[in-house]
């Protein structure tokens, strides 16, 4: 996904592959991936963004989402 961010592509890209790493450890496929990466997705929402500005970030981040999965 695109990023515009306060972190430099090396921190973004370490913690990254920190993830992928994770899951290879695991031998996740495809759905358990998605399965796992949506639960951290809906924690850090959660746990980590007030209630009055989840609905909009929630959005934001799908509308993302979606464009860098097009490849747009």
């Amino acid at each position: 996904m695109p990023q515009q961010s306060r972190y430099s592509d090396k921190e973004f890209e370490a913690a990254m592959q920190d993830v992928f790493v994770a899951l290879e450890q695991n031998n996740a496929n495809r759905d358990l991936s998605l399965m796992v990466l949506g639960n951290v997705l809906s924690n850090i929402f959660t746990q980590q963004v007030v209630q009055e500005k989840r609905d909009a970030m929630v959005a934001q981040f799908c509308d993302v989402l979606k464009r860098a999965v097009k490849g747009n």
